[in-house]
């Protein structure tokens, strides 16, 4: 059910909520450092919140964690476990729904991470800036307020992860940074978003996809696994150095899932000793299955023993693998996971 108007016992739950907040640091966070000129990671979570005076009429209960103070790209998988550790912690002690603020650079692997270790029913919103607080027209205090509405509203229960940037809700599943500098940088390519903010509540475009997660403890936290792209003219010995050197592998291909010939052999070998899966370097559309049968095609690899990374882009495919390795996974249930999710 489309949910367009709130009836008055979900503005009665509204009214109740508890959303926890957690910063990163991000260029939502950043000032001018007068040494350097340039903007760094300095505001506080309370100082975000701070400028977002519309917070105190939501009657909202917000708890706030001041979490890292780093740039998007320097974050880390300890970083983004301890993270989800520090969230599943909030929801133990009564929060409905929690809202990380964070660089942009990684917000779509940030987001898919806590959505493929996150359990519970409750949503979290992970949210950013294109602008940093020093520039005309700064989006950080707007997309505050849009991620701790989406957080709070009881229609987004089951959701798991979510981006929330520009009044749009994505899926963390599917949501890309399309633009290095439009305020309007993130898109859902292969499924537009699952909702928008107007008027101060959350409107869904349709019922919340079902989603799969994978909690566990880290038998091997730092897995190596190497991200390779196909280009026009490679010989593939850097493919082979890399895969020489990793626990696991991502091939992002051309295409619905081709790679140059000279690769196969090199990815065969690689796919005897580590998982090795397959994806497009599109990041839009899926990997196919039986419909290219030449040596390199698609069909050709899956029958050499990769595995399938389906409609999930490389990078996503990356984090997946790196966890499903993390926790000591074998490569049949590598296999087994991806059908899962990345139908």
């Amino acid at each position: 059910m489309l949910r367009g108007k709130h009836t008055e016992r979900e503005l009665t739950a509204l009214s109740k909520r508890t959303v926890a907040i957690f910063s990163l640091g991000g260029t939502i966070a950043m000032t001018t450092d007068p040494a350097t000129g340039g903007v760094v990671p300095a505001l506080s979570a309370q100082e975000l919140l701070d400028a977002v005076p519309a917070l105190q009429d939501l009657d909202v209960d917000l708890r706030v964690h001041d979490f890292r103070r780093l740039p998007g790209a320097s974050l880390g998988f300890d970083d983004l476990h301890a993270l989800s550790d520090a969230i599943a912690e909030a929801f133990r002690a009564g929060c409905d729904g929690a809202v990380v603020t964070q660089g942009t650079d990684t917000i779509e692997e940030t987001a898919y991470l806590l959505d493929l270790l996150h359990t519970g029913d409750q949503p979290i919103v992970v949210t950013g800036a294109m602008r940093n607080p020093t520039q005309p027209g700064a989006d950080g205090p707007a997309n505050i307020f849009a991620a701790v509405i989406t957080a709070a509203e009881p229609v987004m229960t089951g959701a798991g992860a979510v981006v929330v940037l520009g009044d749009e809700i994505h899926a963390a599943r599917n949501v890309r940074k399309s633009h290095s500098t439009s305020p309007a940088a993130f898109a859902s390519p292969a499924t537009g978003p699952l909702g928008r903010l107007y008027e101060g509540r959350v409107h869904l475009h349709g019922p919340l996809a079902p989603r799969a997660a994978f909690p566990g403890p880290l038998t091997d936290p730092t897995p190596r696994v190497g991200l390779y792209t196909a280009t026009l003219g490679d010989d593939g010995g850097l493919l082979a150095t890399m895969a020489e050197a990793c626990d696991g592998l991502v091939m992002a291909a051309f295409g619905v899932g081709h790679v140059p010939q000279r690769f196969v052999a090199t990815l065969e070998g690689a796919a005897s000793r580590i998982p090795v899966v397959l994806t497009s370097r599109i990041g839009n559309g899926p990997v196919l299955e039986a419909t290219y049968s030449f040596p390199g095609s698609e069909k050709d690899l899956l029958a050499r023993g990769l595995i399938r990374g389906g409609h999930l882009d490389a990078y996503k495919a990356r984090l997946l693998l790196q966890l499903l390795l993390a926790q000591g996974r074998n490569t049949d249930a590598i296999a087994a996971a991806f059908r899962a999710v990345a139908c």
